[in-house]
């Protein structure tokens, strides 16, 4: 990839700088190529083609093809994926330019709605709900007429230039999905530097985030990311952070796991607050060894309650 640099609000690429023009297709917009367009205006700052592509175009690496073009090639940033044969791994626009700016992994591991809009795009409605292990009409409840009314009013225009609202909200659309992605590598980053998983003597595990400084806005956010994506930290039935309100720390069940209790530790003198549901406490208590002991207080084990 080539280094980046912020010019006027719209970041560019050094090397791409004679980036002319996005080219996607007329007629109806789905999510895969508006998001896709989104991101390439936040990286190139250029407007939008919404028309089928000339030869030209197809051949000209300064020209962005979208969704369109019957030809995948990141050296000529062209990205269409109609192109590829039937029974290949869903993949959509979306997913040609994540992979094309070095997001894609990341993508796939913290936006839980890009695999189904990868399905949505490549394989339609019914296969989708399918796959989701839900009926067809299910779908149609999921939509909201903020799509609604994206898609239309971008599939509406034949063009869409810098200052007009659709192409300013598509450059913050696709400035947001970048910072997310970025800000969730550097908080696994962070965590992986600074996390320890416990094994307690009861037979389970939890993720352990010491307190650092300067302390994260949201000390445990990230941390259930973690839990899913790290070998190590796999089978972790809770969590222990800094409590950002106090010098204490916070002790949370994850994923809702009925087998931690924390009710059974709020008589504890170092025990400020216990939900009534059970799921969450907040401790004064700094020292390792009582936090392992509050954690083992709150296990119920095989005997989960309903």
């Amino acid at each position: 990839m080539h280094e980046a640099v912020d010019l006027a609000g719209y970041v560019v690429f050094l090397g791409c700088m004679s980036i002319e023009r996005i080219v996607t297709h007329p007629g109806g917009a789905h999510k895969d190529d508006f998001l896709a367009c989104s991101l390439l205006v936040h990286h190139f700052g250029v407007g939008i083609d919404r028309r089928e592509p000339s030869e030209e175009d197809v051949a000209n690496p300064n020209v962005c093809v979208v969704d369109v073009g019957e030809e995948h090639d990141d050296e000529k940033r062209n990205f269409d994926h109609h192109q590829f044969p039937r029974d290949y791994e869903p993949t959509c626009a979306l997913s040609l330019v994540l992979r094309y700016l070095g997001l894609y992994e990341d993508a796939r591991l913290y936006c839980d709605w890009l695999e189904t809009a990868e399905w949505m795009d490549t394989r339609g409605p019914v296969k989708t709900a399918k796959w989701l292990g839900v009926e067809r009409d299910a779908m149609a409840k999921l939509n909201s007429p903020i799509d609604v009314t994206m898609l239309r009013r971008f599939a509406k225009q034949e063009k869409h230039e810098p200052g007009e609202p659709i192409w300013e909200l598509m450059r913050m659309i696709g400035s947001d999905l970048v910072e997310y992605l970025e800000g969730m590598r550097a908080r696994m980053n962070y965590i992986s530097e600074h996390a320890q998983v416990w094994e307690i003597e009861e037979g389970f595990k939890v993720l352990f985030m010491p307190r650092t400084e300067p302390l994260p806005t949201e000390p445990s956010a990230g941390l259930g990311r973690y839990i899913e994506s790290v070998e190590e930290a796999q089978g972790c039935v809770g969590m222990v952070y800094p409590d950002r309100r106090g010098e204490g720390y916070g002790l949370t069940r994850f994923n809702d796991d009925l087998r931690l209790e924390f009710t059974r530790v709020e008589g504890e003198d170092d025990v400020h607050f216990a939900h009534v549901a059970g799921f969450v406490a907040k401790t004064s208590a700094t020292e390792e060894s009582r936090l392992r002991e509050l954690l083992a207080m709150s296990w119920l084990g095989g005997a989960a309650k309903e």
